[in-house]
């Protein structure tokens, strides 16, 4: 279970996600809440679409009251929209804004973590959300957001280490990516090249290898690339897992 948890997040923060329009059914309970909401949140992080983005928010809240065993991970996607808003208040010069937005990405984030600082599913989405916006945020903040990113992707990799070759392409190397560039971005340079040449030897002939070896010979170029969302999964998703489960 935790691996599929594990994959329905980190796909979907790492996906162009651009199908599936019509109301996620937040009363089924054979998606998890990740299937439900990533869509929507990802259509507003990935293409500005604040329509989706605000259902996406609705619907968090809503399953906050369905589903009050994944508060942690509800709380966390909650955190990456608040995050998201942060940094278009940043990029359009509305500095109160920007503040107001990012204390509230931090306290969710917090109380995320204080409800379970181990979930799969939370820890995903924090690291993901800082991985892919911890760039756009104001200077003084990346330090923090990057080490942010990084404790999250330990988290994961601390619990998955062990089948770390068993899972999909996608999620080796999403996961790795992740380490990789946070590890980069937080001044843990041995850690860092452990983890490029995982990628090197582990995923070899794909385009995280190719980016891996670029860096490795090309250390510069490391400082302004971005290793994730190297394999994306198709739209609609959703729709896709609903036919799934009824044909069965």
């Amino acid at each position: 279970m935790r691996t599929l948890i594990l994959g329905a997040v980190v796909i979907g923060l790492s996906g162009l996600v651009l199908g599936q329009s019509s109301e996620p059914p937040l009363d089924d309970e054979r998606l998890s809440i990740h299937t439900l909401v990533r869509e929507d949140i990802f259509a507003g992080w990935r293409t500005n679409n604040m329509e989706r983005l605000e259902r996406g928010e609705r619907n968090l809240d809503l399953l906050l009251e369905k589903r009050p065993g994944q508060r942690a991970d509800l709380l966390a996607w909650k955190g990456g929209v608040a995050l998201f808003r942060s940094v278009l208040a940043h990029e359009d010069g509305r500095s109160q804004d920007f503040q107001a937005s990012y204390d509230q990405a931090l306290q969710l984030f917090e109380e995320s973590r204080s409800v379970n600082r181990e979930s799969i599913g939370a820890a995903s989405v924090i690291g993901g959300s800082y991985a892919l916006f911890a760039d756009r945020l104001p200077q003084e903040f990346r330090d923090s957001a990057w080490q942010a990113s990084y404790a999250g992707y330990q988290i994961l990799y601390r619990q998955q280490a062990d089948i770390l070759e068993k899972m999909p392409l996608h999620m080796r190397g999403e996961l790795l990516a992740g380490l990789t560039q946070s590890a980069l971005r937080t001044g843990r340079t041995e850690a860092y090249a452990d983890y490029l040449e995982q990628i090197v030897e582990k995923l070899p002939n794909t385009a995280y290898a190719r980016m891996a070896k670029r860096w490795q010979e090309n250390p510069e170029a490391a400082r302004t690339e971005n290793m994730s969302c190297k394999t994306c999964h198709a739209p609609g998703r959703l729709s896709t897992r609903l036919a799934a489960l009824d044909s069965k």
